[in-house]
């Protein structure tokens, strides 16, 4: 008996509203915007510096971008993946909707006026602060509701809270050097948000999830969470803070070293090559090799300014964190989250592949121009602004409409 051919089910079309039926989307919208308007606005930068016509802000151009990638990219996909996962984790009823589009509101209402004010003046930008804050307060707020209800946690929970928290408090450090002029606090606030917030949250994430989604692809998989790990790299990361802000960069071996070796070992003991029997699960693998690749070039870095008293590698060790590990892990794990909670198949099409391979290409472009001549060093960098530009919208353009249409399945969310 033949059988019958599967009906074709359109799909649901565009609403305005569907942008509101779950936290991920709205916030991972936003999210996209901020992706393309941040390395927009750098880039723009960098060809005005090639054209010897640099752009006039209330504060640096160098603070300016340091701010907008630690504060105004990444924390739209966390919280949009933590307010999806927190009460699942913890076996709590969903977060409602006026909870999640209040925090993400005043996120992206702060950010219109911070970058109002980047040119308008002190005034302008801390306004948009204040009201990004309160942003941030409110979702941390209502995470940690979460959290409180709940009869039982794992060990992430309250290290991912921590490390909101530490957040917040780098945004009001950012505003004291605002106010006050005093380059330590934008300093701290540049550190306190890259190592004790983005990287633990990521790392934490990535400790939680990556062995989680390895079980159901790769056969005979052992899922492993070292206990060890989260304490560990939470010890490191402060540490590398502790000693960039203390002027000792030459020591910073000691802790970058640890963790360097602790991830690639992770990646090893969560079987990287067996990974690439799924192109999906393999994104989330390769971001996060990414992790020990970048700790060992601080480490050598380190090491190097101990013994001859020189930097060697510049800024290259923190563009492999912030495009290939931070980067690269939003770029997996949002399109896989995108793609389960809208009701299509955990399959990776050819343009959410390219897109990771094409973030890993930015960061190898630069750090690449690190390594250069100044010449040359100013025409990579602008080249990876572009690349990143060019692979990230691509992304944004395949993505983005999907959080305007309801789930392919019918179901809620």
């Amino acid at each position: 008996m033949a059988s019958t051919p599967p009906a074709i089910v359109p799909e649901p079309g565009a609403n305005g509203l569907t942008l509101f039926s779950a936290p991920h989307r709205l916030f991972f919208a936003a999210g996209m915007v901020q992706v393309l308007l941040t390395i927009l606005f750098w880039a723009a930068e960098l060809a005005m510096r090639l054209a010897e016509y640099p752009g006039r802000l209330v504060i640096a151009s160098s603070d300016v971008h340091a701010w907008l990638m630690v504060y105004g990219v990444f924390p739209f996909f966390i919280f949009g993946f933590l307010f999806t996962v927190y009460p699942r984790w913890m076996a709590q009823e969903a977060i409602g909707r006026t909870s999640y589009t209040r925090a993400a509101l005043l996120l992206i209402a702060g950010l219109t006026f911070i970058y109002a004010g980047w040119w308008l003046g002190r005034a302008t930008l801390l306004t948009g602060l204040a009201i990004f804050l309160a942003g941030w307060l409110s979702a941390l707020t209502t995470l940690f509701g979460v959290y409180r209800r709940a009869r039982t946690h794992s060990v992430h929970e309250p290290l991912l809270n921590a490390a909101l928290i530490a957040g917040a408090f780098g945004i009001a450090s950012f505003m004291v050097g605002v106010v006050s002029g005093d380059r330590f606090w934008l300093a701290l606030a540049r550190e306190a948000g890259l190592w004790l917030f983005l990287v633990p949250v990521v790392f934490l994430v990535s400790h939680r999830m990556i062995p989680f989604f390895s079980q159901s692809v790769i056969m005979n998989y052992l899922m492993q969470r070292p206990g060890w790990a989260p304490p560990l790299m939470l010890v490191c990361a402060a540490g590398h803070a502790l000693l960039e802000l203390s002027g000792l960069p030459q020591w910073r071996f000691l802790v970058d070293a640890p963790l360097a070796v602790a991830a690639l070992h992770l990646s090893y003991l969560w079987q990287f090559r067996a990974s690439f029997h799924a192109r999906l699960l393999a994104m989330l693998h390769i971001a996060f090799l990414w992790l020990g690749v970048a700790m060992s070039l601080f480490a050598l870095q380190s090491i190097a300014w101990l013994i001859t008293g020189s930097d060697w590698l510049g800024r290259a060790p923190v563009h492999a964190l912030g495009i290939g590990f931070l980067a690269g892990m939003i770029v997996a794990m949002a399109s896989r989250v995108t793609l389960g909670h809208s009701g299509r198949s955990l399959l990776a099409d050819r343009m959410t592949w390219l897109a990771l391979l094409g973030v890993n290409g930015v960061a190898l472009l630069r750090v690449a121009a690190e390594l250069v001549p100044a010449g040359a060093a100013a025409v990579l960098n602008l080249s990876a602004a572009l690349a990143w530009l060019a692979v990230l919208g691509a992304w944004v353009v395949h993505y983005l409409p999907i959080y305007f249409r309801p789930r392919l399945d019918g179901r809620p969310g």
